[in-house]
């Protein structure tokens, strides 16, 4: 064979070997439209179920009224966890803007490499103080705070008894631990209690609940569940998304509002609500957790920091509400004013006393209407279905905010009555 004959063989394929090849990428083109249509047929069906959860092009900062793409003038709104009003505070924005400058964008590294700034630290001191905690640890947000707590606390021979209603990032945490898994009925003191009896042979026993409910509004039952954890030797854990900031006289929570601060040992929340709004979250608890999870948390240690300007605004909004209560105990009236007069109006709102305000309509398609009709009275709220909330639980939550008026409230609610009239909702 010439040496040219044989280089020819080297770079040019045998017939029989580009017949293989197509039809290797025939059957790939296959598999792929096979996939896709799998996929296009899951949509259809949320589609038909009325299901379906578009989003929605905002075009202006977070606050009580914003710009949507496609309507007129400014929209209020009414579906926001902005609790405090404090994503656009004006300094809780301008120390974004020097934590920008002063540290950059971000640090292109998890924690433990080259990603710890002296503004981390200081956070974390904050929010540990803020909760009355020994430590505390910072992550990308709080659901990866609780996917990363359970299987470094938690192990084959420890026990985890978990609410049934908890939320979604609660329920993935827990799957990732080798512990016993014991569900217990949402809020039930006494189906906890057979619960943690059976539990009894375990090394640990761990109660998590949610502090507040964020589908319902309804607070955990705490005195209870901390006076059943005391009797049969289990700690408790709490999810405060949905509270820190504004719950309790000075706004740090269910475990504040309920008197059971020194009996709550590890608390997980978000800085993505009312703390700024932005994102991460953090666990605060006993200083070896928190030393722990910084050695084998995951989500801790393969995850790159938060960024400078989010801290920077995290850590304004705390240090506002350490120095003053006075957001914090603006929302009761504002709540009450809107759960009242929804109620007198002939709505069924569901929880009590909380700024989630979820008001209850049963038909997925229905609660998706009424919402798309709310906006085309200037307000901005969202329908709830299934899998966010269970068949036939369907419901628009509104969310009051301490930036909201009186005046603001008294237009929602009256846009409410106008398209529950609609729709036969109310009379």
């Amino acid at each position: 064979m010439s040496l040219g004959k044989a280089a020819r063989n080297l770079v040019t394929p045998a017939r029989g070997v580009l017949r293989s090849s197509a039809a290797a990428l025939n059957r790939s083109y296959a598999a792929v439209a096979e996939a896709r249509a799998v996929l296009e047929n899951e949509l259809d069906t949320i589609r038909a179920a009325g299901t379906w959860k578009g989003e929605r092009i905002i075009t202006s900062k977070q606050g009580p009224q914003i710009s949507v793409d496609g309507s007129r003038g400014t929209i209020l709104n009414f579906c926001a966890n902005n609790y405090l009003g404090l994503s656009s505070h004006p300094e809780v924005v301008q120390a974004g803007i020097d934590a920008l400058k002063l540290y950059g964008a971000g640090l292109s590294s998890v924690r433990f490499i080259c990603g710890t700034q002296d503004l981390h630290k200081n956070l974390e001191q904050k929010l540990a103080q803020f909760h009355e905690r020994e430590d505390c640890i910072l992550y990308a947000s709080c659901f990866d705070a609780n996917a990363g707590l359970f299987e470094v606390l938690l192990g084959p021979d420890d026990a985890v008894l978990s609410d049934e209603l908890n939320h979604a990032s609660i329920i993935d945490g827990i799957r990732l631990c080798r512990a016993k898994r014991l569900r217990y009925k949402h809020m039930d003191l006494n189906d906890l209690e057979i619960k943690l009896k059976e539990a009894q042979s375990s090394r640990m026993r761990l109660v998590v609940t949610d502090g507040v409910f964020s589908m319902d509004g309804d607070v955990a039952p705490l005195q209870g569940i901390c006076d059943l954890a005391e009797q049969y030797g289990a700690m408790v854990f709490i999810d405060e998304c949905h509270a820190t900031g504004f719950l309790g006289s000075r706004g740090r929570g269910t475990d504040e509002l309920l008197g059971v601060m020194d009996r709550v040992h590890i608390v997980n929340s978000t800085l993505g609500k009312a703390l700024g709004g932005a994102a991460g979250g953090y666990t605060v608890g006993p200083k070896p957790l928190i030393d722990l999870l910084r050695q084998r948390s995951r989500p801790y240690l393969f995850s790159n920091s938060l960024p400078p300007p989010v801290v920077g605004c995290a850590t304004k909004a705390v240090e506002l509400l350490l120095a003053s209560n006075e957001i914090a105990q603006s929302m009761t009236a504002k709540t009450m004013r809107f759960r009242n007069n929804m109620t007198k109006a002939g709505f069924t709102i569901a929880g009590s006393a909380h700024p989630i305000c979820p008001v209850m309509l049963g038909d997925a398609r229905l609660a998706s209407v009424m919402a798309d009709d709310m906006l085309k009275f200037g307000v901005y709220v969202i329908g709830f279905s299934y899998p966010v909330v269970p068949k036939g639980k369907a419901r628009i939550r509104v969310q009051i905010s301490a930036a909201h008026t009186d005046e603001d409230i008294d237009r929602c609610v009256d846009a409410f009555i106008q398209t529950g009239r609609k729709h036969g909702v109310v009379s």
